[in-house]
């Protein structure tokens, strides 16, 4: 699944804040777990890069995210990338659609057993509770910076997994006042990591489930890259 992590999953500048008032981890962990509670769905901006360690390269993209959580088990996702290329992803139940406006072209992806880890992977930081944090990583409170003009809080997450790890060596979550992420980094394996930075963020918007599927001609061409 390695190469849909890359795929799927933003740079802005991160400077140390200006001092502000001494912050533990208890408290920024109370902070997600209140936002974590009321967390149904939101739309943002998105900012990627995936930066590659071997040729010391990135490749930036932008777009829009839409995700709805109407239930603990249910998660839908739209993520539309207008820059450089287009391209739509559209992520339910066990179903992952990539679109490819250019050549008019779906692929359609069964995600089957890493459903589970792709949904902890798109949540992590949104809609989670303190608990699940705690029993599934070793945390670390880094301190205070400020991304994207707004202040936040660096959070270390070390997976205890060891199926996430085989992906990942740590997650790290830049957490706002609200408690939800500004900008999640994910360090892959190699010393390769994906970047994402969220902006104009609408928390528990009134998403229609039409809002959350592809939008597709009636010529598109579908396509099944496991078949």
């Amino acid at each position: 699944m390695r190469p849909f992590f890359i795929a799927v999953f933003g740079i802005a500048v991160t400077i140390p804040a200006s001092s502000r008032p001494q912050t533990d981890l208890d408290s920024v962990l109370n902070r997600i777990d209140k936002a974590g509670a009321a967390f149904r769905g939101m739309t943002a901006h998105l900012r990627r890069v995936a930066h590659t360690t071997v040729i010391n390269e990135d490749t930036v993209d932008e777009g829009t995210i839409k995700l709805k959580r109407p239930h603990p088990r249910d998660l839908r996702m739209l993520i539309d990338v207008t820059e450089p290329d287009s391209k739509t992803y559209a992520f339910q139940g066990h179903k992952l659609e990539i679109y490819f406006p250019k050549a008019q072209t779906v692929q359609e992806i069964d995600v089957g057993k890493s459903r589970a880890l792709l949904e902890q992977f798109f949540l992590v930081g949104f809609g989670t509770s303190r608990t699940d944090l705690e029993s599934a990583y070793v945390l670390r409170l880094i301190g205070p910076e400020t991304v994207a003009g707004q202040k936040t809080e660096h959070l270390e997450l070390i997976p205890k997994s060891k199926e996430v790890l085989q992906y990942l060596s740590k997650f790290e979550l830049w957490i706002s006042d609200s408690g939800y992420p500004v900008q999640q980094k994910f360090d892959l394996k190699g010393g390769d990591y994906q970047l994402a930075t969220y902006s104009d963020v609408k928390i528990n918007p009134d998403l229609s489930d039409s809002e959350l599927k592809l939008q597709l001609p009636k010529n598109v061409k579908r396509e099944y890259p496991q078949k």
